[in-house]
């Protein structure tokens, strides 16, 4: 009989106890009251004009340089749009966000995987490739915390990173919803923030510090590439949601942004402290990198263990996980990904146990 108790570890969202629900009712109140027009018309492609602003002078770049989108997964889709055609040589991370690898092959982006290590991608690695003949049109990155692995991108790494796009003529997709949720260690610097060759598109999102139901990304870029983008989201929906990016603004306009990242912050960190302990303990054998922010930890069961066996298991066991091959072209069948954002501390040793039995059972 399944246990219908479910501790799920499968998707990277926050749990209600973190959101703060209280504040975003006084924003949209504050968006309505403050510009009854603007966020009940139908706006402009570019997005709600004062979080533009907002969002520019966070980056240090000008409004031209900003659009923003119904979440960060559409600001992927027009990157990609615009920049992807069939064939085109794309540089993935390995393993990579399941949802921008089937972006990337429903456009038929020739794909060629990077291995990601402890302190990011591999870009050993990716210059043998370059050296070797691969001229990419675009290099998409996870630069913190990276989704699935957990790992962030050394400062050394993200210069080198720099000189390769400058040098080989390829533009990085930095995508990098995380960076504000780092909980400990040392924050480096974006590579926008160290572009001087317009050689990286930047996209973030509000879903992990404030909460998904919003639905608000952004892009940040050459203002020439911003432009063309935003006449093909004029030519999608002529306007993103007006009303969820005016409460998104009030939000964080009041500085109950800065206090939700601070609450979400602590929530994580003790949580994938907890996932760490309990994995050390009830399954010695796994290997992993324990994050310092982010939503996700990586881990390696080891050789001769079924990750597609184990998830359906733990479905019995009432634990969701997700299965390693989910995030690869090819591997990481020993691999799952666990997402310890939506798991109150209290109950993740639980689901550590009922992912233990699972494994075992599948040893059996």
């Amino acid at each position: 009989m399944p246990n219908t108790d479910v501790i799920s570890f499968s998707r990277g969202a926050p749990s209600l106890d973190i959101v703060d629900t209280e504040g975003l009712k006084a924003a949209a109140v504050a968006a309505i009251e403050s510009d009854p027009a603007g966020v009940t018309g139908y706006g402009t492609s570019v997005g709600y004009g004062p979080l533009r602003e907002w969002i520019a002078a966070k980056h240090g770049v000008t409004p031209a340089n900003v659009l923003i989108t119904n979440g960060s997964m559409q600001a992927d889709a027009f990157l990609f749009d615009e920049l992807v055609k069939p064939d085109s040589p794309v540089i993935v991370e390995r393993p990579s966000y399941d949802r921008t690898l089937l972006g990337l092959r429903n456009r038929r982006g020739d794909l060629h995987p990077v291995r990601v290590q402890a302190d990011g991608l591999d870009v050993d690695e990716l210059e043998g490739l370059l050296k070797g003949g691969v001229r990419p049109t675009l290099a998409h990155i996870i630069p913190n915390f990276q989704n699935p692995a957990g790992v962030s991108l050394s400062g050394e790494k993200r210069v080198r990173l720099l000189q390769l796009a400058a040098e080989y003529e390829f533009t990085i997709f930095e995508d990098d919803p995380y960076y504000d949720i780092r909980f400990r260690g040392e924050q480096h610097p974006t590579m926008l923030d160290q572009d001087g060759d317009n050689r990286v598109v930047y996209a973030s999102s509000f879903s992990k510090t404030v909460c998904p139901g919003l639905r608000t990304g952004y892009l940040v870029g050459p203002a020439a590439l911003i432009k063309t983008i935003a006449e093909a989201a004029t030519n999608t929906y002529i306007a993103p949601n007006m009303f969820a990016q005016a409460t998104i603004y009030q939000f964080a306009a009041s500085g109950a942004l800065d206090r939700s990242i601070a609450t979400v912050k602590a929530a994580l960190e003790e949580r994938v402290d907890q996932l760490s302990a309990s994995l050390r303990a009830h399954l010695p054998n796994a290997e992993f990198v324990v994050p310092d922010g982010g939503y996700f930890l990586w881990v390696d069961l080891g050789e001769g263990v079924d990750g597609a066996k184990v998830v359906a298991a733990a479905a019995d066991e009432g634990v969701q996980a997700v299965k390693g091959t989910d995030f690869v072209l090819e591997g990481g069948e020993s691999c799952l990904r666990l997402a310890y954002s939506a798991v109150k501390a209290d109950r993740i040793d639980e689901g550590v146990r009922r992912l233990a039995r699972a494994v075992e059972a599948t040893r059996a």
